[in-house]
């Protein structure tokens, strides 16, 4: 079993880490492709597919013209948004971080999937970017590429279901990929009641996913089924609102 996560674009590259041999990401050739376009960006080209402050235009124009001389991370370190304020990975053991290493992976619009221990550097690249390479949008540069490694690394721990705690934007590049095809996908839906019954929100919901993928990678869960018993911050699985491949757990 695999759980699926987006990356943040909030990254860290500052504080202590724990000192844990890393691994190397498996797209480098996709990776220095996109890196020598994005590098050949003008500030204003930057700008038309990455619509944010000129501030964080001028930190990531920079960041792909030096990129190879960038320092490194492990991913699971770095990213440093909801997702991974609920992760919380510097306070896991090691063995949680190895375990998280075999059944934990992190979609991502410049490396395509990251195991926690890869090596990564600072970027900004949203998958749902309308611009890549010699094609219109990132997923379609990136292909049916993620989902074939993803169901590799599901051949490796002879299981066939996949827990999606991604966003959308970021499922989009491996969902109706022939090699996902046949794969059991169950989906998480986090929910909070509130004065006018139940809502989604999207702060919260984003940190739930990292819960869950913390108490996965805790409890060395590798039986789908097990992960209906997640309590965390008050969330319970509600059995009557969820489906066979859709799951939802309520809070408050």
């Amino acid at each position: 079993m695999l759980a699926v996560i987006s990356p943040a674009k909030s990254l860290d590259f500052e504080s202590e880490t724990p000192s844990i041999p890393a691994t190397d990401a498996r797209f480098p050739v996709e990776t220095d492709r996109l890196v020598s376009a994005a590098s050949n960006l003008s500030k204003k080209k930057l700008k038309a597919i990455m619509p944010v402050s000129d501030k964080l235009i001028d930190l990531n124009h920079g960041r792909y013209q030096n990129f190879w001389t960038q320092p490194e991370r492990h991913a699971i370190y770095a990213f440093n948004g909801d997702v991974y304020t609920g992760f919380e990975a510097k306070s896991l053991g090691e063995e949680a971080i190895r375990f998280a290493q075999d059944h934990l992976r992190i979609l991502s619009g410049l490396y395509g999937l990251l195991r926690p221990l890869d090596r990564m550097r600072p970027y900004r690249l949203e998958m749902g970017t309308r611009w890549a390479p010699r094609y219109k949008k990132l997923t379609d540069f990136w292909g049916d590429k993620i989902a074939a490694l993803l169901s590799e690394d599901l051949g490796r721990e002879g299981s066939d279901t996949v827990i999606n705690l991604a966003s959308n934007e970021y499922w989009a590049a491996v969902d109706g990929a022939k090699p996902i095809a046949g794969k059991r996908v169950i989906a998480v839906d986090f929910r909070e009641h509130g004065p006018d019954g139940l809502r989604f929100n999207s702060f919260e919901a984003k940190r739930a996913r990292g819960l869950m993928a913390r108490y996965l990678c805790e409890h060395r869960i590798d039986d789908p089924e097990a992960l209906k018993a997640f309590d965390s911050d008050g969330y319970r699985y509600v059995s009557g609102d969820s489906e066979e491949n859709r799951w939802r757990f309520v809070r408050g």
